[in-house]
């Protein structure tokens, strides 16, 4: 038995597919197979049922692949313990952002991980919440930067920092003689939305309990809602870090939120498995980074991460 037979097996358990395990492993399909059909002739067990479609644990398998999880997390506690007492960091990782995060993190982000941490190769991609969630459950990217609670017991988040929401107001509505604008006030006939998707969309309309009318405008990005306000009228919401990509002219549309204020949570989200807690607090310390002081989690702002 072979630490990389049980990397196997775990492989064929995410994917339930032979060609699509052994392409996450690196290897050819037939070399996973026979590795996995060695590995069971040596256990004098079935550990998958083939005859299903698609393959599915046996209740042996079931055990074997528990037991073989707790190894491979002990082999890779070990490497990170390893590399945390040599003080470097290598290899590669994939971190994932989403489209109302990246735009104000990505770019700095990138500049100030290579620079501080060179010997990392760091693969960077941009996607919704629910591919985050089940890529991250098929460990196909080892950690995303998204908007939380999302209230899955498989993941882990460590909140990064709290963005306050802003109202974007047309000169040619009422509410942009307000210097405030009440949550109340933000009836959605006039708002301007994010598509189908975005989660938001879904914090947006939480707290805008005004909902008159069915029917809402909807784009495709964030910078999309304040050229159509620009153009057509009506308001939006935009996140905080957003204000400082406006021109002078368009900040003097940025009104405040109130009663309540809004504001999202931003998180590092990972499995409850990962355990290269080393690239966790890289990730944090460039963050720490970009994002102003007074946004920072007060935890993020004085320990290090520890899983």
């Amino acid at each position: 038995m072979t630490l990389q037979q049980l990397e196997y097996v775990l492989a064929l358990d995410k994917t339930r597919h032979f060609v699509r395990a052994a392409e996450m492993c690196g290897v050819t399909q037939p070399t996973l197979s026979a590795m996995i059909q060695k590995l069971e002739d040596e256990l004098d067990c079935r550990i998958f049922d083939r005859s299903s479609h698609p393959i599915v644990p046996t209740p042996v398998g079931e055990i074997v692949i528990k037991k073989a999880q707790t190894v491979l997390h002990s082999v890779n506690l070990l490497k990170e313990s390893i590399v945390s007492i040599k003080g470097s960091l290598s290899g590669s990782f994939t971190v994932a952002m989403i489209p109302t995060v990246a735009p104000y993190l990505l770019p700095g982000f990138i500049a100030a991980f290579q620079h501080d941490y060179p010997e990392v190769s760091l693969r960077v991609t941009e996607m919704r919440t629910e591919s985050i969630i089940r890529n991250l459950q098929s460990a196909e990217i080892d950690m995303a930067i998204l908007a939380t609670p999302l209230n899955d017991p498989n993941l882990l988040e460590v909140p990064l920092y709290y963005e306050k929401f802003e109202a974007y107001i047309s000169p040619k509505e009422k509410l942009f003689e307000k210097q405030e604008v009440a949550t109340d006030e933000m009836s959605d006939d006039r708002l301007w939305v994010l598509e189908e998707g975005h989660c938001l969309r879904n914090q947006v309309f939480n707290f805008c309990k005004n909902r008159k009318h069915a029917s809402t405008y909807e784009a495709g990005s964030i910078d999309t809602l304040v050229k159509i306000v620009d153009i057509n009228g009506g308001y939006t919401v935009i996140p905080e870090l957003h204000v400082e990509l406006l021109s002078d002219v368009q900040k003097l549309n940025v009104r405040q939120i109130v009663k309540p204020e809004a504001t999202r949570e931003i998180s590092l989200v990972i499995r409850h498995d990962y355990v290269r807690e080393g690239l966790m607090n890289a990730v944090a310390n460039t963050v720490k980074q970009i994002i102003p002081q007074h946004m920072l989690d007060a935890r993020l702002k004085k320990f290090s991460i520890k899983l």
